[in-house]
């Protein structure tokens, strides 16, 4: 990651051992390279003790120097499927508060044994993602050109704590870990022998003793005892994405490809997904939609957009723009109005409404996307413009499948504009 510059690096910190250890281990990267820290911690409203735990983050974080702030998951909470849904409520509330803070990467604290664990519950049938060390982030749209650093993959648990422990450092457990379908993974990975069935890294000693000789009774030697560790080795890299996530080859690129096209972030089913890919192997001429996207191949090139009849079947709804505030629509652009009173909604049936020239350029895209467009409508009256005509719009899907696809690999990537994410300056 990047030395000596203004924003921020994002931390999520849920006050257990494995975060609190992070913290610690990032503060001292932090304070070495220039960096301002922002420690987040969401409450989920699902423990009387979380008023508890934000306060012992926020002393922690404050405590080594870090800033810290909460989010809160509010409203009503399913009841079923609550931990996928906590996840999900968790990503976009860090994803959100990141952003708007102007950081670009945000550091989790998963360690091999949350590796493990995800592949326990993957291979009974979840459709938990993979972890990976750096990866985009998995909330869409609040977590748009953020990516997660993990740099403590290769780390156990309990060598954690043992070393948390050594500093004299407390941690809470939340008693939630030992319920739903993770704590099963937990107790019967931790009934088996070592290492057996388990995807992990060699084990070894608590960190500390693996890196420069630390003694926890003498701190005063070596201030920041992970500094030359894998840990910080990740804090100072990143690697790219390695795509998989129950997909290989061309169908883990078709995939990320058709949401991104697409604009959500839902995981088109596997058996359509492996049907179609084949077909994009074996270059056959076909046309095909899948997942709210829509895939036209030939022998030589294969095109992937919005479906624009999913708007008949699933509508979105029209979006009122605040003047200056960047507003997403249909997860697929950014538009920001100068003005109040514009509203987006979709070309579908509006395009014969168009003014001439805003036809001309609609046509340049392929006929079956024309109405998939975001066109702008002035305080209802029905005369819509393309929004590019009234608003600064940006293209989405560029930075995200660039991304996804594992070709931004630092943190000073993460920033400049690409290419296909802005409109060309001589369309108007």
């Amino acid at each position: 990651m990047q030395r000596d510059v203004d924003h921020p690096v994002a931390l999520a910190l849920s006050g257990g051992g494995d975060s609190m250890a992070l913290l610690l281990i990032a503060a001292d990267w932090a304070r070495d390279a220039g960096r301002r820290l922002l420690a987040i911690t969401v409450d989920h409203g699902l423990s009387p003790e979380a008023a508890d735990w934000s306060r012992r983050c926020a002393r922690a974080a404050r405590a080594v120097g870090a800033d810290w702030i909460e989010c809160r998951w509010a409203g009503a909470k399913p009841a079923t499927g609550l931990p996928a849904a906590a996840r999900r409520a968790r990503h976009a509330l860090i994803g959100n508060a990141a952003r708007q803070a102007g950081a670009r990467v945000v550091l989790f604290a998963h360690t091999a044994d949350d590796l493990a664990e995800s592949d326990w519950m993957r291979a009974r049938g979840s459709t938990l993602g993979g972890l990976r060390e750096w990866s985009p982030s998995p909330a869409w749209p609040e977590g748009r050109g953020l990516m997660l650093l993990r740099p403590m993959l290769e780390e156990r648990r309990e060598a954690l704590r043992d070393w948390l422990r050594a500093r004299g450092q407390d941690w809470v457990e939340d008693p939630a870990n030992a319920r739903f379908e993770r704590g099963r993974a937990r107790a019967a990975l931790h009934a088996l022998p070592e290492g057996e069935g388990l995807r992990l890294a060699e084990p070894s000693d608590a960190p500390a003793e693996r890196v420069r000789g630390y003694d926890a009774n003498r701190e005063e030697d070596n201030p920041s005892p992970f500094r030359a560790s894998p840990i910080a080795d990740a804090l100072g890299r990143s690697r790219p994405l390695p795509l998989g996530e129950g997909f290989e080859g061309v169908a883990a690129d078709l995939a990320v490809t058709l949401l991104c096209a697409a604009g959500h972030d839902r995981r088109p089913r596997g058996d359509r997904l492996g049907a179609l890919s084949a077909r994009v192997a074996a270059g056959e001429a076909f046309t095909a939609t899948l997942a709210g996207a829509r895939v036209e191949a030939s022998r030589d090139r294969v095109i992937v957009g919005r479906e624009a009849g999913e708007f008949k079947r699933v509508p979105v709804p029209p979006l009122v723009l605040q003047p200056g505030t960047p507003a997403v629509w249909d997860g697929r652009y950014e538009i920001t109005a100068p003005e109040a009173g514009w509203t987006v909604v979709a070309a579908l049936g509006r395009l014969n409404r168009l003014s001439k020239a805003d036809r001309a350029i609609a046509e340049t895209v392929p006929a079956w996307g024309r109405g998939a467009l975001p066109v702008l409508i002035r305080d209802g009256v029905d005369a819509p413009v393309l929004a590019w005509r009234a608003a600064a719009v940006r293209a989405l899907a560029p930075r995200r499948l660039r991304l996804a696809l594992g070709e931004t690999t630092q943190e000073c990537e993460l920033h400049g504009t690409i290419h296909g994410e802005t409109t060309p300056s001589d369309l108007f």
